[in-house]
């Protein structure tokens, strides 16, 4: 036989297998869909995957499943859209000292560190991201290993480096200074043509008026969607004033609230449904939980943040977090904790849209573990409606990022991106802790 004929021959043998793999229908079966939609919820649920889609939805009354599909049982489970994380920082993993992180590990930064977050992140049900603040070139590569399947992870928008007014020392691999207006508009078609996904600032009052709106108009010109931070009362005046698509965290350390003429601006803002809803990722459980994790540290014993860290690296973490109450970063945690419901609950009350995010990666704070606690303090302590914050979970973060055709909700058409827990998670939303399958793209992870 000749080579020409082996090679076809071969060529012949993959194709079977790749098309198999594409017509391969599973059904998960049993549960109780919670689609992403805030409707009520369906019992005794049926999900049709042919590939990577999801081509049907029902009930077991009302979907024949195919005498050829693979069944996942969900029976006494609560099956939902994929997760997704609107604040994470990939390249870091919990360790407490920055300065020290920033100097050692930029090296394992693409090949091991931000790989190993977004898989932690995948298993714990988190099947999307918003990675905010990372070296250019490294964001890049991991987002799209990911997409081309050759690494496993969360689905991964990129912002690439933070935008400020000047880097602070050290930083300047993933913190970009803008110098002019000119210069901020240089700085940001870069990171286009780049293909980052969205734009991070931070700092943005210490700008001037001219080179913040620079940056923004030169994002929207690029249809990018820009994500500031709100630590500061002229952060939020700023970015409303030019026209930001995103605040994160509360911000404003121990100050009791947002200030009234804040708040009427946000309300300004919120009822110019022109400009669509205004959204917001408060990141409060880094804060709030701090003082239970500090006396309680059984959670650094639980490994599922090691996965994909070697072992020096996890030894390092470690040691680094042994003497929580003297972290810098924490020590004007009893003064803030207080301030959080009432900012959360200001925010509500005028009409801001809330999305889950963690800030994950940042001391203390384990991909495996953020994204449940942030839903947890939302429902258990700030009673949120839990309806809400799954919403804030899935179906709000894949309409801001505008793949809300792909992902977001269980819905025929989209990608199977959906995740089931044992029990009922409506009324116990802390069994997050322990995601029980795992579905991404049609495949099955977990």
């Amino acid at each position: 036989m000749s080579k020409k004929i082996i090679a076809l021959l071969l060529l012949w043998c993959s194709l079977q297998v790749v098309t198999s793999q594409e017509n391969k229908i599973t059904a998960m079966v049993g549960g109780t869909l919670i689609d992403g939609f805030g409707a009520t919820p369906i019992k005794n649920s049926v999900i049709l995957i042919e590939g990577e889609k999801i081509i049907k939805v029902g009930t077991t009354a009302t979907v024949q499943i195919p005498e050829n599909a693979e069944i996942i049982s969900t029976e006494g489970m609560s099956v939902l859209p994929g997760l997704w994380d609107m604040h994470v920082h990939t390249m870091l993993n919990g360790h407490a000292d920055y300065a020290y992180w920033d100097k050692t590990y930029p090296p394992l930064w693409k090949d091991v560190i931000m790989p190993s977050s977004a898989h932690q992140l995948l298993m714990a049900g988190v099947t999307s991201a918003r990675d905010l603040g990372a070296p250019l070139e490294e964001s890049i590569a991991v987002r799209d290993a990911i997409n081309k399947g050759e690494m496993p992870g969360a689905t991964l928008y990129v912002s690439g480096p933070f935008i400020q007014h000047e880097p602070y020392p050290g930083t300047e691999d993933f913190r970009w200074g803008v110098q002019g207006a000119d210069d901020g508009r240089k700085k940001v078609n870069k990171l286009a043509k780049a293909g980052v996904d969205v734009i991070k600032l931070i700092d943005h009052d210490q700008m001037t008026l001219a080179e913040l709106k620079a940056v923004v108009d030169e994002a929207h010109k690029h249809h990018l969607k820009v994500v500031a931070h709100s630590h500061r009362p002229e952060e939020i005046r700023r970015g409303l004033q030019v026209g930001v698509d995103c605040f994160e965290h509360t911000g404003l350390s121990s100050a009791p609230k947002y200030p009234d003429d804040v708040m009427e601006m946000i309300k300004e803002r919120t009822a110019d449904m022109s400009k669509g809803p205004l959204f917001w990722c408060p990141t409060v459980e880094v804060l709030y939980n701090f003082e239970y994790m500090r006396d309680n540290p059984e959670f650094i014993d639980d490994d599922s943040w090691h996965l994909g860290l070697p072992d020096s690296v996890v030894v390092d973490i470690k040691n680094s977090v042994q003497h929580a109450e003297r972290l810098p970063y924490f020590q004007l945690v009893p003064s803030r904790k207080p301030t959080l419901e009432t900012k959360v609950k200001q925010l509500l009350d005028a009409g801001v849209v809330l999305m889950v995010g963690t800030d994950s990666g940042i001391p203390m704070k384990f991909h495996s573990q953020s994204t449940w606690h942030e839903l947890d303090v939302w429902v258990n302590e700030f009673g949120i409606d839990p309806m809400y914050a799954i919403r804030g979970a899935t179906y709000w973060p894949a309409l801001w990022m505008g793949v809300a055709d792909e992902v977001g909700t269980v819905t025929p058409g989209k990608y199977a991106d959906i995740i089931a827990v044992k029990g009922d998670v409506l009324r116990y939303i802390n069994l997050l802790e322990r995601v029980d399958i795992v579905v991404k793209h049609g495949k099955r992870y977990k």
